[in-house]
Formats: C-alpha cells, sequence, structure tokens
C-alpha cells in the first residue's frame, strides 16, 4: 500500500509538472535568449525584414493528395499530427509508409499558376513568400541531383511538365511581383537511408542510429544536407531567407543526452514533447558558411534552436502575449492545416487584420500559411481573405509597413505603432458588435503629448482631441462613419 501511494503521488507530480510545463513552454520560449547576428551585410537585411512585416508561407508535396498534415502520419509518435488516416492498410505502418511514399507516382499539379498566386500575394500587401522546398518526409519539390525521391523525377508525372521544377517557378513569379524569396528546408529526411537507416525501424521522428557510434553514415548525411541547400542557393536566382525546420538535429551537449532507449520531456516550438535528445550535429556554422559565400546577407533561421544562427525567431500558430525585443515571427494557419485540407475554412478578414495589426503593435512580422490543392490550386477561400486584407491594407498600410513597437503598444482595443520620424497611428480594432465607428476612442498611457494634427486614414473628416490625465480622447468625425463604413479596423495618424 505504502508503495502504491508513493507511485501514486509520484505520478501525480510528474502529471502537475507536465501541465504547468506545456502551460509555461509559450513563455519559456518567447523569453528565450536571443544571439543577435554580428555580420553587417545580414543585419542590414534583417532589418529590412523587420520593415516587412507581412509573409506568405506555402506547405505543399504530394501528401496533399490525400489532404492530410504534411510528413508526420509516417513519424511513429503518439500524437494527433501522427495519426494515419488515409490509405488501404494504415494499421500496418510498413505497408503505409510505402503507399504514402508511393504518392510520388501520382503527384501532378497541372494547374500549377504561380504567378496568379504571387499577385494575389501582392495585391494583399504581402513582401515575402516562404515555399516549402523540402518537408520532413524527404520529398523535394526542386530538381535536386542528389535524390530521385522529387517533383522531377519520372515517376512523378509532373515531372514531365516544362514547369516541373516547383521551386524555380514559385521564386520567379513572386521576385516577379517584388516579393523577397524565402527557402523552407526540412533538416531532418525521413527518406533518406542515411537518416531512417532501412536497418533499422524508426523510433520517433529523430534519426534512427546513434551518429557518434557511426560518424561515416552520419557525415554522408551532413553532406547530402549541405549539397541540397547549397543547390538552392546556387540555382534558384535572389534567394533572402533561408527558413530551416526541424529544431530537434542539431549539436546537442554531451550533458543533455540521456541513454539510448530513455524518454524524457524535450521543450520545443511545439510545448512539450516526449521523444529522444540525440546529438545530431549539422555542421551548422559551416553551412552558413558556405550559404552567405553564395547568398551575402542571407538571414538564417536554424528554428528552435539557440544560438547565431537563428536570426529571428518564429511563434507557431500564436501570437506573443507581449512584444519581443529581438527580431520575431508569427507563422499562423490562414485555413484547413499547414498542408492542403479539403473543405477547409479560411479565417475571416476580420481576424487576419487583427492578428496582423496585434503582431505589428508587438514588433513582429506574420507569416500567413496557404496550402495549395494536389492539382495546384488555391481554394478560393484563400483568394478572398487575400483581397479583403489586401482592401484593407490599401487605406491602413503605412500604419504596418516600417513602424516599429512603441510602449505600451496597446490600450483595450486599440494598437499602437510607430515610424522613426515619431509619427504614430492608433489602430481601433472593431468588435462584432459594432455596426458603425464610435463616436470616440481613448487611449492611456500615450508615449508623445505634443499631437499637432490628427487625421482618420482613410477619411477626410478632422479628428479632434482632448487630453484627461493619462487620458487621450479622440472625436471621430461623422463623415467617417459612412466613409469607413464595414471596416474592421480604422487609423488615426498622429503627426
Amino acid at each position: 500500500m505504502t508503495h502504491n501511494r508513493t507511485k501514486l503521488n509520484s505520478s501525480l507530480i510528474l502529471l502537475l509538472l507536465m501541465i504547468f510545463g506545456q502551460l509555461s513552454a509559450q513563455a519559456v520560449y518567447e523569453d528565450e535568449r536571443y544571439v543577435p547576428e554580428t555580420d553587417p551585410l545580414v543585419l542590414k537585411k534583417l532589418e529590412e525584414w523587420q520593415d516587412l512585416k507581412f509573409g506568405l508561407l506555402m506547405h505543399w508535396g504530394p501528401y496533399s493528395q490525400w489532404g492530410i498534415v504534411e510528413s508526420w502520419s509516417i513519424c511513429p509518435e503518439e500524437y494527433g499530427w501522427c495519426e494515419r488516416k488515409k490509405g488501404s492498410n494504415p494499421d500496418n505502418y510498413f505497408a503505409y509508409k510505402k503507399e504514402y511514399e508511393g504518392l510520388q507516382t501520382t503527384f501532378n499539379p497541372i494547374k500549377l499558376n504561380p504567378e496568379k498566386w504571387a499577385k494575389a500575394a501582392k495585391n494583399a500587401g504581402m513582401k515575402y513568400v516562404v515555399f516549402t522546398t523540402k518537408h520532413h518526409d524527404g520529398f523535394s519539390m526542386f530538381d535536386s541531383k542528389y535524390t530521385d525521391y522529387k517533383i522531377t523525377d519520372p515517376k512523378t508525372p509532373f515531372g514531365k511538365n516544362p514547369r516541373a521544377n516547383i521551386t524555380k517557378e514559385v521564386f520567379d513569379a513572386f521576385r516577379g511581383e517584388g516579393l523577397w524569396a524565402g527557402a523552407y528546408f526540412s533538416k531532418p529526411d525521413w527518406h533518406h537511408p542515411n537518416y531512417w537507416d532501412p536497418y533499422y525501424p524508426p523510433r520517433d521522428r529523430n534519426v534512427n542510429y546513434e551518429p557518434e557510434a557511426n560518424p561515416e553514415k552520419w557525415n554522408k548525411f551532413v553532406e547530402f544536407t549541405h549539397n541540397q541547400i547549397l543547390e538552392l542557393l546556387t540555382d534558384y536566382g535572389k534567394v533572402d531567407i533561408l527558413w530551416l525546420d526541424g529544431g530537434w538535429v542539431a549539436k546537442t551537449p554531451k550533458s543533455e543526452i540521456t541513454s539510448w532507449y530513455d524518454q524524457q520531456l524535450v521543450n520545443n516550438d511545439n510545448g512539450y514533447l516526449k521523444h529522444r535528445i540525440v546529438n545530431q550535429d549539422i555542421r551548422m556554422d559551416e553551412l552558413v558558411e558556405k550559404a552567405r559565400e553564395k547568398q551575402p546577407g542571407l538571414i538564417v533561421v536554424d528554428r528552435a534552436v539557440h544560438g547565431k544562427n537563428q536570426n529571428y525567431l518564429t511563434p507557431e500558430n500564436r501570437v506573443p502575449e507581449k512584444a519581443l525585443p529581438y527580431p520575431w515571427e508569427s507563422c499562423i494557419i490562414a485555413g484547413g492545416g499547414w498542408s492542403y485540407a479539403f473543405n477547409a475554412n479560411y479565417m475571416s478578414t476580420k481576424k487576419a487584420v487583427h492578428t496582423l495589426v496585434d503582431i505589428v503593435a508587438k514588433g513582429g512580422n506574420l507569416l500567413l500559411n496557404i496550402a495549395p490543392s494536389p492539382e495546384g490550386e488555391w481554394d478560393q477561400g484563400a483568394y478572398n481573405l487575400l483581397q479583403g486584407i489586401g482592401d484593407w491594407m490599401g487605406t491602413n498600410s503605412e500604419a504596418i509597413y516600417g513602424t516599429e513597437a512603441i510602449a505600451p503598444y496597446k490600450y483595450e482595443k486599440v494598437c499602437l505603432t510607430s515610424k522613426p520620424d515619431g509619427t504614430l497611428y492608433l489602430i481601433y480594432l472593431m468588435d462584432e458588435k459594432e455596426e458603425t465607428l464610435p463616436d470616440t476612442i481613448e487611449f492611456v498611457g500615450l508615449p508623445k503629448d505634443n499631437i499637432r494634427k490628427a487625421t482618420l486614414l482613410g477619411s477626410s473628416g478632422k479628428v479632434k482631441w482632448e487630453k484627461e490625465g493619462d487620458t487621450t480622447v479622440f472625436t471621430i468625425p461623422s463623415s467617417a462613419k459612412n466613409s469607413l463604413k464595414g471596416t474592421v479596423a480604422f487609423t488615426i495618424k498622429l503627426n
């Protein structure tokens, strides 16, 4: 009985620790120490990137044919995003993985039209794109000479198409509209025999052998990874961002590594996940040096790996509670999932604009994810969303681009942004119950008292104001209630 009580108490303690860990994981990540970049070209590029504010993320691959989460169903971990629900034999892992990889032989997105995507992104006010050149499953959406598991291989029906090198087509189309090009690339590769050695079953997301005990095999994988990344930075024109995913592939101090079969809680950007810690030294410093020889000033985002090669941090599908003291970007799903989902529901224009404003007021960028269909199209819902954002940005973009975070950032429903010349913008977020603009709005703790002029973007009426202690009250002109009718947010500009 004593033994059972001790075991119960231990289990309860562990459960409480897990719950506390999950609640605090986000705060831990957001308070993570940031290692500043020292390369002057990168610092200049990073400052330019922080002024862009709004970008597009696209997850795409053969998995879109099943409408499932990208890659994760072939990972033998017990989480919702790893569930196997498609294919003819989802209960047999090895049969499922074979069928999943066989999707290469039916992937034929003949309706590919990246120019249409690029125009829609530009009209929405997006300034850069990050495209999944390779996800964890190892399928290359570019013409890599180091693998046949790729979009341009003869086994892939689309491989015969003149536009088969999809990454090139995407980068060219978006650069043609003036957007920056960013390459998403997965460091783990669950198809490559030197990552998941076919002699062993995969245990989890990690390499399935011990790299330090098999240095020759591991070094082959490292060289393969370097070669593929350098291909992308050599043959695909100007690349502005190298966005590396799979933060568990990293050099890990021996003090953090448990024995081979031990399991422990590991904190990463998705919360607290149970999997092994394995030293997977990908020689990142060496890779970044070679990468910047190809692309001087390249921004490198080694996601969730603390150190100098994570030029900005990337909170995933969430917005931090506070302003962060380093460059950051929230990557957010626009509708469905990261990958294509059939019959996906897209967020409203109001939610998208409010999310963008909230992020920008805290000093971050928004990277909004839209996933193409198996045929190479976007859902109409995605186009509708971008059109709505673009309509709002057409009036209010000066309160977004090139702005800086300034305390107190937000008061109730009003967000605050600033320009280097001292101009302030108060962006009022309309809620669901507000059918017309309010008569007045208040802001407590305005950082500057010497207001010379207050105007309303998108309306010619004059805004009056008065100071009441720490509170500044702005009166909205009645004419604006017609000219800005139906807006999801409106902006008062203070000179």
